[in-house]
């Protein structure tokens, strides 16, 4: 078999391939180039004044238009050339459809879990909450990603599958809530006066709840202390006041009741050079 015969027996017949063809595909390329770059310019420019339009979003659908027209002008100019590009379209659209499969994977996991979220609410707007070691007060719950702002002021987007699939913990969706402190006392000190004092501060303040009643619990012997914990209900928007309070008047409480709280201490023995 020559070599013609071998052309033709391929899927693209080079034989078939004139000169005519060759010239007004060479024709077809320069003249669809520049249009490519006209209607590039002109969707960038009907973008630019689109002021609504984030810049990330105009930046992304310009280079998928640009793209987009970069395959059609070889398509065209492949079939100016004189070949099927029958079989390179089917190709193409199974790549494409492989391509957005797998895109499409993990939008449509999120899509479903934020309709989870939204109908079973674990959480909800304006609820503080613990999502995948992030924290934050939940701002929103989108199609496809939850919107948490954090104390510092930091805005932070949580997928929607990432909510659904983790422990959510919601630090104020219940009415109250327990407030720990702890503190430690010297091992020399009167631990049951120490309990009671610190059980009156607990009961002394406005916003602990009398039922269920203020406890102080040993929890640790440590090295140097004997560690206490104090333990009040509040109601919810009140549980940082309360701890912020109880931590601060323990210290001036002990001190005046004659507690001591040790400071931690390590002693260092040198041994003589010989």
């Amino acid at each position: 078999m020559d070599i013609i015969g071998t052309l033709n027996t391929t899927t693209i017949p080079l034989a078939d391939i004139t000169l005519e063809n060759v010239v007004f595909a060479v024709i077809v390329a320069v003249t669809g180039w520049i249009a490519v770059k006209v209607l590039i310019a002109s969707f960038k420019k009907a973008l630019s004044r689109a002021s609504h339009l984030p810049a990330l979003v105009a930046e992304f659908l310009v280079r998928f238009f640009s793209i987009l027209l970069y395959v059609i002008l070889v398509l065209v100019v492949l079939s100016a050339v004189g070949i099927d590009i029958s079989s390179v379209v089917l190709g193409l659209s199974a790549v494409i459809g492989l391509i957005l499969g797998f895109g499409l994977q993990d939008t449509i996991t999120n899509l479903a879990a934020g309709v989870w979220v939204a109908a079973l609410r674990p959480i909800d707007k304006g609820e503080f909450v613990e999502v995948n070691g992030i924290s934050g007060t939940v701002s929103a719950v989108g199609i496809m990603a939850t919107e948490l702002l954090k104390p510092d002021n930091t805005y932070i987007t949580i997928p929607n599958s990432l909510v659904w699939g983790s422990p959510v913990i919601n630090s104020t969706r219940m009415e109250t809530r327990r407030v720990e402190v702890g503190v430690g006392v010297a091992y020399g000190s009167d631990l049951n006066l120490a309990i009671r004092v610190a059980t009156d501060l607990m009961k002394a303040h406005e916003a602990v709840l009398p039922s269920p009643q203020p406890v102080v619990v040993v929890t640790e012997l440590a090295d140097s202390s004997v560690n206490l914990a104090l333990r009040a209900w509040t109601k919810t928007p009140d549980f940082w006041d309360v701890k912020g309070d109880l931590t601060r008047d323990v210290v001036r409480a002990f001190r005046d009741a004659g507690i001591e709280i040790p400071v931690p201490r390590m002693a260092v023995q040198l041994d003589p050079v010989q």
